[in-house]
């Protein structure tokens, strides 16, 4: 249920010994993951009873959530359970020998996000969560605590953020981290209740904000249907002129396992996007309907119609920033994503050809019939073949359907030795643009797995959109270094190379000031 596979980490996902070693709980789910079962087996017999069946017409988990949502709880023959059969991610008791509903311990609005601790005998749940609190952000994940009846729920993190916590061993106290994208973190110590005990750490950015570096922009926007917001950030260069117009980039990943934006944390880089911006663009990220986070039926929005890619958010989005922001030139729109970001933006170049004149597709599951089918049928269903019409269901969404529609620039980016997204998605997509004669750019990347984060494709994405959305020249093969500074070449030996940071040039540019003890 939380995973393509049954790998989570250094265990199996969603499985649970008794403390015991009396029994071993697991789930089974069905292949379209619309079906999940919680068994217990006896380790000594090898008998399986099915305890509980969840349903639904979508899917049922998601690769965002946490493998412990549930729990064994033997010694009072109970066991907690997690369902978005509401629509949101609540937390549900049920009895354990006949596997009937005691009760619901979580309602409202809002999704459950962990369990930190569960207390037996005082019957009570300590979790993070999100969208609870009104005027929030949605996103920002907060720490509660709750008794078993679904009595006596309590804040205790109500400082605005993004809380990270970790819980003393007798539960009477909890180191509390929050920060937003724009304020650096704050550490406190609070006791049980959430009352604060003792200041701990700010961060300082000091350093940073000297270097002239600037914060992202957290922005609120229309999606497709004009009234449900869809949240972003939005980077724009340090020396800002207001008067004057910049074109806007969008860098998408449109899910549906996770979105643009990440963690809704301080990070003092996010890959490369304010580099990006310093070059004269406005960037934004935009979690559009479709992607975690939210309530189910916005998670599921596009299930079975993978081809959406949250591009109508990401249009409407971008137009409204527009009407907003008069510095952002609406007519010079430019997208690139990698991976699914890849897909998504090809997408958009044949989709919307009259709104993104310039695309990057780097190495994208443009059809997802080549792509590792188990994943792909998780959000598109299983696959239907139409024999009269010698198509299916995974037809329409698949880019290759769609070349002849390009008008903009549009550049593919792959390497051959790609261990995610078979190089096959890209090459049958070039052959389809041929096929149409329309032009294109390409680069292919030798003995290249899926990351391609290293400097020349940085650039080359660099000088693709200042050529094209610009109309500049960008300098003749200019060569992309590491700094050679004591933060980038540690204690006084070789530096961290470029494949320790899966964000690529972002944390070269912007690099963290070192941590005060």
């Amino acid at each position: 249920t939380v995973s393509d596979h049954i790998a989570c980490g250094d265990i199996i996902c969603d499985t649970q010994w008794y403390a015991d070693g009396s029994k071993f709980a697991f789930i089974s789910s069905s292949r379209d993951h619309k079906q999940a079962w919680l068994r217990v087996a006896d380790p000594k017999t090898g008998e399986v009873r099915t305890l509980l069946e969840e349903k639904s017409a979508t899917q049922i988990g998601d690769a965002s959530q946490p493998e412990n949502l549930w729990r064994m709880l033997p010694a009072t023959n109970e066991f907690i359970w997690w369902s978005d059969r509401d629509n949101w991610t609540q937390l549900y008791l049920y009895d354990l020998t006949t596997g009937a509903l005691k009760n619901r311990i979580t309602t409202g609005d809002g999704n459950v996000t962990d369990i930190i601790r569960i207390d037996e005998k005082k019957r009570q749940i300590w979790f993070t969560a999100v969208g609870r609190e009104a005027g929030r952000d949605p996103y920002h994940n907060l720490f509660y605590r709750i008794g078993f009846d679904g009595k006596g729920l309590t804040l205790l993190t109500p400082d605005v953020g993004n809380h990270s916590v970790s819980l003393s061993p007798d539960g009477k106290y909890f180191v509390d981290t929050y920060s937003t994208p724009d304020t650096p973190p704050v550490t406190v110590l609070r006791d049980a209740n959430g009352k604060i005990v003792l200041p701990l750490e700010k961060a300082d950015i000091s350093r940073l904000l000297a270097s002239g570096w600037r914060a992202p922009i957290s922005v609120t926007a229309k999606a497709r249907d004009g009234k449900t917001d869809v949240y972003g950030l939005m980077y724009v260069p340090t020396k800002l002129d207001s008067a004057k117009k910049y074109p806007i980039i969008n860098h998408i990943y449109p899910g549906p396992q996770s979105g643009s934006v990440g963690p809704r944390m301080f990070i003092p880089a996010r890959g490369d996007n304010q580099a990006l911006a310093e070059l004269g663009f406005i960037v934004v990220e935009i979690d559009g309907l479709g992607t975690p986070g939210r309530s189910k039926a916005l998670r599921d929005f596009y299930y079975g119609r993978m081809g959406d890619n949250t591009l109508p958010d990401q249009v409407s989005a971008m137009k409204d920033l527009a009407t907003r922001y008069p510095f952002i030139d609406i007519d010079k729109v430019g997208i690139w994503g990698h991976s699914g970001g890849g897909f998504a933006t090809a997408s958009a170049m044949f989709r919307f050809p009259d709104f993104f004149k310039v695309g990057i597709a780097e190495p994208g599951n443009h059809d997802n019939r080549s792509y590792n089918i188990y994943w792909a049928e998780k959000y598109q269903g299983l696959m239907k073949k139409d024999t009269l019409r010698k198509t299916d269901n995974f037809e329409t969404s698949a880019n290759k359907t769609m070349a002849k529609n390009l008008k903009g620039k549009l550049m593919v980016m792959h390497g051959d030795m790609d261990d995610n997204v078979h190089p096959a998605n890209t090459v049958q997509l070039i052959d389809e643009l041929i096929k149409a004669n329309k032009s294109f750019d390409m680069v292919w990347a030798p003995n290249r797995n899926h990351g391609l984060n290293e400097p020349y494709f940085i650039r080359r994405r660099w000088d693709y959109f200042v050529q094209n959305l610009l109309g500049l020249t960008p300098p003749d093969n200019y060569e992309i270094k590491q700094p050679d500074d004591p933060w980038s070449r540690g204690q006084g030996g070789q530096g961290p190379s470029w494949d320790d940071f899966d964000d690529g040039l972002g944390a070269r540019l912007n690099p963290p000031a070192p941590a005060k003890r």
